[in-house]
C-alpha cells in the first residue's frame, strides 16, 4: 500500500492507574492495560478509523519490540484500518512503556521506558511508500524521544515536499518539557514548523512557540511565520481556528459528554481534522467534526478508541 495519509513516530503501550490521583509510589495501587499509544500512533488510529469511509488510506513508520505488547499495538492499528507495512520489529529491545498517574486537576504523570519507541531512523523512511501522499503528520513527540527519530521526521517533510508539493504538513508541538529542555524542543521545532501548513497547539504550546502570551495573540503571531491554518485545541471549551488570509478566529464548542479518560483526545482529534479537511468540507464543519471524534474519545478509558466514522456523524447530528 501507498498511504494518502502518513504518521511516523513512537508506539508504546500504556499502564494506567485506575482511579484519579493514585500516585506511582502509592504501593500495591491498581493499574489497568496494556493500551496501545503513542501520540503519533493515536493520530493515525483515530484517521484510519474516520478515513475508512471516505475513500482514504493510512499508514503508520515506527518501531516496537519483539514481545506481546508490539504485537497489540499492531493488531489494533492493522483492525483499524492502518497499513502497518513499515513498521519495524527491533529483535533485541522490548516495546515503549509508559505508566500514566492521571490527577483531578487534568494533569498527568508519567513514568516512561522508551524501550523500542524511540528507535525509528531515516532508514525506515522510503521515499516510494510516499508516492501518493495527500498529507504527513508529524509529533513533537517524535521529534524529542531520539535524535533517530528526529532524523527520521526531518526526512519524510523532505520527501513529501518532493513526491506532491501541495500534499498537506501538519505539527502536534506536543511539548514534553519531562522528555527534554524546552530551548531544545523550540530548537528542534523549527525545521518543522517552518514547512507546516496547519498546526496544533494546545494554548500553552502556542504562547512558547510565539514566545507571547495569550493563546489567541500567539496564535495569530505564529500565522506570521509558515502555517496557513492554526488550530488551537481547547479542551473542554472546544476548539478555534485561526486562518492565515483572514486573520480571525473561527470557534466551535465542545460537545458534552461524560469524561472518563482525556488521554489521546488531542491526537484523535488531530487525525479526525486532517481526514475532514481532506474531504474539502468547510473548516467549520472540519472543526466540529474533530471535535466530536475528540468528545467520544474522552469517553473511552485508554489512549485509542473504537468509534467509527458513523458514531462521530451521529453524535453531530
Amino acid at each position: 500500500m501507498r498511504p494518502d495519509i502518513i504518521c511516523l513516530g513512537e508506539m508504546l503501550v500504556e499502564i494506567m492507574r485506575v482511579e484519579k490521583d493514585i500516585t506511582h509510589g502509592t504501593i500495591g495501587a491498581i493499574y489497568k492495560g496494556p493500551f496501545p499509544s503513542g501520540a503519533p500512533a493515536i493520530f493515525i488510529d483515530s484517521a484510519a478509523r474516520m478515513a475508512k469511509t471516505l475513500n482514504l488510506t493510512t499508514g503508520f513508520i515506527g518501531v516496537v519490540g519483539n514481545d506481546e505488547f508490539g504485537e497489540s499495538i499492531i493488531k489494533k492499528l492493522k483492525y483499524d484500518g492502518v497499513d502497518t507495512s513499515c513498521i519495524r520489529v527491533d529483535q533485541s529491545k522490548t516495546t515503549g512503556i509508559a505508566f500514566n498517574q492521571y490527577n483531578s486537576d487534568s494533569s498527568r504523570k508519567f513514568i516512561f521506558a522508551a524501550g523500542a519507541a524511540g528507535e525509528t531512523s531515516p532508514e525506515d523512511v522510503k521515499e516510494d511508500y510516499f508516492s501518493n501522499i495527500k498529507a504527513l503528520h508529524i509529533t513533537g513527540s517524535a521529534l524529542s524521544i531520539s535524535e533517530s527519530s528526529r532524523e527520521a521526521c526531518y526526512k519524510a517533510i523532505r520527501i513529501t515536499r518532493k513526491v506532491n508539493p501541495k500534499a498537506i504538513i501538519s505539527f502536534d508541538p506536543n511539548l514534553r518539557p519531562e522528555m527534554l529542555d524546552i530551548k531544545i524542543i523550540l530548537e528542534i521545532s523549527k525545521p518543522v514548523l517552518d514547512e507546516t501548513d496547519i498546526l496544533f497547539p494546545s494554548g500553552e504550546e502556542a504562547e512558547m512557540l510565539a514566545g507571547i502570551r495569550g493563546e489567541k495573540e500567539a496564535c495569530l503571531k505564529l500565522l506570521e511565520k509558515n502555517p496557513k491554518i492554526v488550530v488551537l485545541k481547547q479542551g473542554k471549551k472546544g476548539a478555534s481556528i485561526f486562518i492565515e488570509d483572514q486573520m480571525k478566529e473561527i470557534h466551535i464548542p465542545a460537545f458534552k459528554v461524560d469524561e472518563r479518560d482525556p488521554t489521546g483526545a488531542g491526537d484523535s482529534f488531530g487525525g479526525a481534522f486532517i481526514v475532514g479537511y481532506l474531504q474539502g468540507w468547510s473548516l467549520e464543519y472540519v472543526l466540529k467534526f474533530a471535535n466530536a471524534t475528540g468528545a467520544l474519545k474522552v469517553k473511552h478509558f485508554g489512549p485509542m478508541s473504537k468509534d467509527s466514522y458513523a458514531e462521530v456523524i451521529s453524535l453531530i447530528n
